[in-house]
């Protein structure tokens, strides 16, 4: 009987023990994971600067047209027009030297430009361009550039015209593009940009030309300088054909389609017939 009793209380004592360190080392409850990431997921973060790499035409204006707006009201360029050489200098701000440099505008080192810079093939195989703090900055860098006497015949037109400012651009080099003009007045006209040209009365004109002349007198000196150091800038716009595809598009300016979709804030691979696609270099 006292060894029956025994072995009883040795096997209550083993399956004591075996609950304590059970209960000690408890299941995942389903809370339990939920509370660890997927290896599968990417993070917020993560989305977040996908989302920023891959702009489309119509979340760059909403993200630049107060700055454009505001350019206009200092210097009278129309917002329409600044807009639209963003859009094609920076590819809706998907080009390398937008996303990194916060250069939306192709503009290079020269003119005494003291800050910081990057290097890229453009022209030649090294060209050097201007790197910003912020977009802001390159908004502003490029009114001041357009204070050169070779632009000052633009400034007598109202800020309204943006399609006399798209001819005068062409016409004074600011690109080599034959269809520059054409293609300013185009996206103005796709997205609807001359909205943000406000009229303004014959007074408020007036007040602006003398501001103009005024900085546009200062800027002189650095005219020479400026255009023998810096070409005008070099551009490559694809219109879309029949039967083309993004990668047959990338294959001849030596891009791949998916870095060509990128450029262009595309969200698929599907073209239409007379699109124009940005070929960044």
């Amino acid at each position: 009987m006292k060894r029956n009793f025994l072995i009883y209380a040795l096997a209550l004592l083993t399956l004591s023990s075996c609950l304590s360190r059970r209960d000690s080392h408890p299941r995942p409850t389903r809370s339990t994971y939920e509370q660890r990431p997927s290896a599968r997921t990417p993070s917020a973060t993560a989305n977040e600067n996908l989302a920023r790499t891959s702009l489309s035409g119509w979340e760059y204006i909403d993200a630049y047209k107060d700055i454009a707006i505001a350019e206009m009201e200092r210097y009278g360029i129309p917002a329409s027009i600044k807009l639209a050489q963003a859009i094609l200098e920076s590819g809706s701000g998907n080009s390398q030297l937008a996303r990194v440099s916060n250069n939306h505008f192709g503009i290079k080192c020269a003119g005494g430009w003291q800050g910081h810079r990057t290097y890229h093939r453009d022209d030649s195989p090294n060209d050097c361009f201007r790197v910003y703090d912020d977009p802001k900055q390159s908004f502003r860098d490029h009114s001041e550039f357009l204070l050169r006497p070779r632009y000052a015949r633009l400034f007598e037109l109202d800020k309204n015209d943006y399609r006399g400012w798209a001819r005068g651009l062409k016409a004074a080099g600011y690109a080599t593009n034959p269809r520059y003009a054409e293609l300013l007045v185009d996206l103005i006209e796709r997205y609807g940009l001359d909205q943000y040209d406000r009229p303004e009365n014959r007074r408020e004109k007036n007040q602006r030309e003398v501001a103009v002349r005024t900085e546009i007198a200062q800027q002189a000196p650095q005219e020479t300088e400026v255009a023998v150091a810096k070409s005008p800038v070099a551009m490559v716009i694809h219109e879309v054909a029949s039967g083309e595809t993004l990668q047959s598009i990338g294959k001849k300016y030596g891009v791949s389609g998916d870095e060509l979709r990128a450029m262009n804030g595309l969200k698929n691979e599907s073209l239409a017939v007379g699109q124009l696609l940005m070929v960044s270099r």
